[in-house]
């Protein structure tokens, strides 16, 4: 049998039904058109988030056993001497299709989306992937994907308990010293858009902590932009960088002129 060649699979696929074709101003005010409808997505989005941080709270009483790389763990440890805590139930383990080589590919897909976890870290969040397979399994799994992000196995019903038995899914807890509360979750296509610092922020109950940010009162929030720090180079409780204030300060206020200057689209 022949291998079909690049060609030959391009030219049995139907013809590409494409847009029209425009000048460069033509193509400039389609954009600008589209943008105010981007625009609106990202204040609705905000105001999402918003909405989020005033969702009630629950307390989890239960105690859970989690099972690390250093022993046995309970769930407020955990947050690792943070306040928040995000748990991504992965399905790596007997059963599950790609093992014991691979975790489920869409969970995998999640993992590989998993940005630099520092930067959450200094945003006083902790997070975690959690599944039933044994840590020796865990590790070689981490090792064999360049996999970075804590991993615990599961021994109880924290999975039936939390919806994340049949299914994955991300679950939000705060610590309020001793106590702990479940405060939001997601599943299904909602965990699509996990893996990036911003969006993992905005499904926990303090959000950014940016100053924009439409929060109840006494939440802690700093000055937008000025927390951010190269992920090797974040010290706890260190004032923000004066160098990169002055930065930050220049470039947004470029923008804000850029913007406030500009020609409405017609």
């Amino acid at each position: 049998m022949t291998t079909p060649t690049p060609a030959t699979r391009q030219s049995s696929q139907p013809a590409l039904q494409t847009p029209p074709i425009v000048t460069p101003d033509e193509w400039e005010s389609a954009r600008q058109q589209l943008l105010l409808k981007e625009k609106a997505q990202t204040r609705a989005r905000d105001a999402l988030a918003a909405e989020r941080r005033r969702m009630p709270w629950t307390p989890v009483d239960k105690e859970y056993v989690f099972e690390g790389p250093n022993g046995k763990l309970t769930l407020p440890d955990l947050f690792d001497n943070r306040r928040q805590l995000i748990v991504y139930r992965a399905f790596f383990e007997p059963g599950v299709y790609g093992w014991p080589e691979h975790a489920c590919r869409g969970c995998s897909m999640v993992a590989d989306q998993v940005a630099h976890l520092a930067h959450l870290n200094a945003r006083d969040t902790t997070l975690v992937f959690v599944s039933r397979a044994p840590q020796a399994d865990i590790a070689r799994l981490k090792a064999s994907m360049g996999w970075t992000m804590p991993w615990f196995t599961l021994t109880d019903s924290f999975d039936a308990d939390f919806g994340v038995d049949e299914w994955h899914g991300t679950n939000v807890f705060f610590r309020d010293g001793n106590r702990v509360f479940r405060t939001y979750f997601l599943n299904n296509r909602g965990d699509e858009q996990m893996g990036g610092t911003w969006n993992y922020l905005d499904i926990t109950p303090l959000g950014r902590q940016e100053v924009w940010e439409d929060s109840p009162p006494g939440y802690p929030q700093t000055q937008t932009y000025k927390w951010w720090n190269w992920h090797d180079s974040y010290v706890a409780d260190a004032p923000p960088d004066q160098k990169w204030v002055e930065i930050s300060d220049a470039g947004e206020k470029a923008f804000r002129n850029h913007c406030d200057g500009a020609k409405p689209s017609t």
